[in-house]
């Protein structure tokens, strides 16, 4: 398999087009260069969460009804915001450029995975940092995950070493809310997953964080920590009722009128490009076999420069398996939030009793 290799730049040159990318003078002749090397830095990532997403389906044997794995390399325009939203921050030493995602039924399962993943016995690679937001929801906005980063570390294979990863492990209700905030946030053109947008869908989306909370028996958000669960639901239904969520979010979801699959069989492919055209309503699906990585990142960083040059397309190259697997993954780029609508609906049905 043909994986890109490191850049041989430093990682001072690398910070250096990170923060190229990240001021965006549209007169700076190192932009393209600084594009350039920033989509190189990134695709060298494939190898390591490769091997990583391989590692994470065999430790999933023993879990039930199917976990959901995912893995991706971070979409340019996030890691541009991202860069701008921290200035202090080096492209060098994001930690997150590429992810590796599983999802499961509880808690306790997440809890389980990551006890597998901290046992040194079983495990090489270097944790370096972990982020517990189940435990520790984030208040502004309700996000609830739980972020283990790794370095990576390879006997064999020495050349990706260094290079840090992100494991996040999260429940299907702790999924359905994250990929309904991006999806919403695609639809109403605000960028509520940065935390900024208009306050009432941003409060809305903390609220519901804590309806879910309080169904799995974890953290409430701090602003929500005095009110009961009956309390909790009833105010969904209110804001529901003012906002039209449920009914904003089925108009929105009638009118993707059309999924173009590029490789038509269910089977066989190992990577997929999706395209969204938010404007148009439309996805595009564009498959890889297991050998073609290095022509999918080429074709990905060719459709984010697109992006960046205004076109109202977002992309990501993601390996999550069979087709109706990558659905349950990335639902939010197929504009598909029927889990979190069923939640939602469920929460309200309860309010009423």
């Amino acid at each position: 398999m043909a994986f890109v290799k490191k850049p041989q730049e430093s990682k001072q040159t690398i910070n250096k087009a990170g923060k190229i990318i990240a001021e965006n003078e549209p007169n700076d002749p190192l932009i393209e260069w600084g594009i350039g090397l920033t989509s190189r830095w990134r695709a060298c990532h494939a190898y390591p969460i490769n091997t990583f997403q391989a590692t994470l389906r065999r430790k999933l044997k023993k879990f039930p009804a199917n976990p959901i794995v995912a893995q991706r390399l971070k979409r340019m325009p996030t890691i541009i915001e991202k860069l701008r939203r921290y200035p202090k921050m080096q492209l060098a030493r994001m930690q997150d450029i590429g992810g590796v995602r599983a999802i499961l039924n509880s808690v306790q399962d997440v809890y389980l995975l990551a006890k597998e993943y901290k046992d040194k016995s079983r495990f090489i690679h270097e944790l370096v940092g972990e982020k517990d937001y189940i435990q520790s929801p984030r208040d502004e906005d309700g996000y609830r995950s739980l972020h283990l980063i790794y370095k990576y570390k390879n006997k064999i294979v020495k050349e990706y070493n260094g290079l840090q990863l992100e494991l996040q492990i999260r429940t299907r209700l702790e999924h359905s809310w994250a990929t309904a905030v991006e999806t919403m946030g695609t639809f109403l053109g605000q960028a509520l997953k940065s935390r900024q947008g208009d306050k009432e869908w941003l409060d809305f989306f903390a609220l519901i964080s804590s309806a879910f909370a309080s169904m799995e028996n974890t953290e409430l958000l701090p602003r929500h920590k005095a009110m009961p669960q009956k309390k909790i639901f009833e105010t969904v239904a209110k804001m529901n009722d003012e906002l039209k969520v449920l009914e904003k979010i089925k108009g929105y979801s009638v009118a993707v009128n059309e999924i173009i699959k590029k490789g038509s069989s269910e089977t066989g492919w190992s990577y997929h490009l999706i395209i969204l055209n938010s404007f148009e309503k439309k996805v595009q699906i564009k498959a890889y076999q297991r050998g073609s990585i290095k022509q999918a990142t080429e074709d990905y960083s060719k459709i984010e420069a697109e992006a960046v040059n205004g076109k109202k397309i977002e992309a990501v190259l993601v390996s999550a398996g069979p087709l109706s697997m990558l659905k349950q993954a990335y639902p939010n780029f197929f504009l598909d939030i029927s889990d979190f609508v069923g939640n939602i609906e469920r929460i309200i049905d309860s309010s009423k009793k």
